[in-house]
């Protein structure tokens, strides 16, 4: 929560765990009656990445010690051994950290194409181990050649803090599986066109100069609000007539907005990811991390509307910006990647926009005051609407592509004077629909996303702090072509947690307990062949008592 407990454990963000294979969970007998100074590795209950059965070859990307701010620097060459065309990529962090340290934000980036952003979990004093994994193969054109690497995990070591953060960051790539690894004259360049033919970034001045022959465009943005201050904990601020710990001129409700040429291009809803030191409570983290703490998924947006005007081999502007932020306030990082798919046959791709039909935006936060034996409220009731639409004339026709998008958001933030008591129940909304109608049936893919959050902190007798804490991930895509349903998944991951310490006294003195719990389940086409991924792990005061396949 951020409030005046978190006041005191303001941290740089969190994030990264691993998979535990095999795992059945302990033994009652084996749960100590409170937190040690050890407790379970950070693990999460997401599916690995899968493999192809093909030739691997391993390159390590980075490898650091991180103390302070200062970026890891070094050179990527791509492996010898496995082609120039890959049927998966796979990135790999392995982390170790001992002693004190808050969570810290991370990122890595090759050739300037920011690929991962992860967080760092909090070390039990004995030391604690993590990986995380990630699929990178849609950025394989930027792999295909050797470039400069960075990364960073900003930390900060004293006589306190103690923690250094080590870390190696691997790719694994996996070979095609043919024989002939190079392009024959009647296949293409990139035989999967789920893989673009390149990857973009923006300019010094925010601009970008795509090829002229591109009929697919997709921008991503790395949107976080981290780094300590209020923007860490933006769905908890309120309006400035509240008397509470952070303060926003419009209230908690954010969205990030994207724009070509002063044109409206793009909305969409930043997940609400809570760092591994969120809600006052880092034993609600300790192993199990809440979702996507470890990966930070991009906000995606399809600005194929705009092909057509961007290629015109002129540079454009794209402007980024989070919607409710206070002017001057700090606190949000939004990095952007531009996936540009190519038509081989033509030089030139011309097209236009036909319509972007922004509606009214929604923000209002009500405040209810409180009293001596009644608690503060703010309900807050957002949203957007956002409609895109143009056209390619492409070697295979013409093909209009429009993108429709609405965002709602609810909540409800109850405290008491001096925050002993702080609570938030909010969801949040993000139904897109893509429409692409050219040659041959038009396809449509429908993606409906809900987060909630659902948590109270209180600080009873004796200084003992509790927080029960319940969150979700979800999400449902279907793709229809001609009416007919080709492809479909539906996600529900659930976070929760229940923990309880003593504020305010050394570490060793905090006794602190804590139950922890997710759930994870993947269903339909991104499931494997059983169309069912399910996942449950418990932790009891640190240890992992299961670990339980669920499909």
């Amino acid at each position: 929560m951020r409030s005046r407990f978190i006041m005191s454990m303001l941290t740089g963000a969190a994030l990264l765990a691993g998979t535990l294979v095999g795992a059945t969970g302990a033994r009652a007998a084996d749960v100590p009656a409170e937190f040690g100074t050890d407790w379970h590795d950070p693990v999460t209950a997401a599916p690995p990445v899968p493999r192809p059965d093909t030739k691997s070859c391993e390159v390590t990307l980075a490898e650091a010690r991180f103390r302070d701010f200062t970026p890891y620097r070094g050179t990527y060459t791509p492996p010898d051994d496995c082609g120039d065309r890959w049927s998966k990529v796979v990135l790999r962090l392995d982390g170790n950290v001992k002693g004190r340290q808050y969570d810290r934000l991370g990122y890595v980036s090759v050739g300037g194409v920011e690929i991962f952003r992860t967080s760092t979990p909090q070390p039990s004093p004995d030391g604690i181990e993590w990986s995380v994994e990630k699929d990178v193969t849609r950025y394989t054109p930027t792999l295909r050649r050797a470039q400069d690497v960075e990364m960073l995990i900003g930390n900060v070591v004293d006589d306190i803090y103690t923690g250094v953060i080590d870390v190696e960051v691997t790719l694994t790539f996996y070979a095609d599986g043919r024989d002939d690894h190079t392009a024959g004259p009647a296949e293409p360049a990139v035989a999967d066109r789920g893989i673009p033919d390149r990857v973009l970034t923006l300019s010094s001045d925010s601009t970008l100069t795509t090829p002229r022959n591109s009929e697919r465009v997709i921008a991503e943005v790395y949107a976080t609000g981290s780094g300590g201050g209020c923007e860490e904990y933006w769905y908890l601020t309120v309006p400035p007539a509240a008397p509470y710990s952070c303060q926003a001129d419009d209230g908690p409700y954010r969205e990030v907005r994207i724009r070509v040429d002063g044109q409206p291009a793009g909305i969409a809803a930043p997940f609400p990811t809570v760092w591994t030191g969120g809600w006052s409570n880092p034993f609600l983290w300790y192993v199990v991390p809440g979702p996507r703490a470890f990966d930070v998924k991009p906000l995606t947006y399809d600005l194929t509307p705009f092909a057509g005007l961007l290629n015109d081999g002129r540079p454009h502007r794209i402007e980024v910006s989070v919607a409710g932020l206070p002017e001057g306030r700090a606190g949000w990082s939004t990095p952007v990647n531009v996936l540009v798919w190519q038509d081989e046959k033509r030089a030139h791709v011309p097209g236009g926009v036909i319509t972007s039909q922004a509606g009214a935006p929604v923000n209002s936060s009500t405040y209810t005051p409180g009293s001596e034996n009644q608690e503060h409220r703010v309900d807050t009731v957002g949203g957007g609407r956002l409609t895109v639409s143009g056209y390619v004339d492409t070697s295979h026709g013409r093909v209009t592509t429009t993108v429709s998008r609405t965002l709602a958001h609810t909540s409800t933030h109850r405290w008491t004077d001096g925050e002993s008591t702080d609570a938030l129940d909010a969801e949040w909304s993000d139904a897109e629909t893509v429409t692409v109608d050219g040659r041959g049936p038009a396809r449509s893919t429908r993606t409906e996303r809900t987060y909630t959050m659902d948590g109270t902190t209180t600080l009873g007798a004796g200084d003992r702090l509790r927080t029960v804490l319940t969150l979700g991930d979800r999400a449902t895509a279907v793709t229809t072509q001609g009416g007919r349903r080709t492809a479909w998944s539906r996600l529900d991951d659930t976070y929760t947690g229940d923990a309880t310490y003593t504020a305010n006294v050394p570490r060793d003195q905090r006794h602190a307990v804590g139950t922890t719990s997710e759930r994870y389940r993947l269903y339909g086409s991104q499931a494997g062949r059983s169309g069912c991924y399910g996942r449950t792990l418990t932790t009891v005061q640190g240890v992992l008592t299961e670990d339980r396949a669920d499909c």
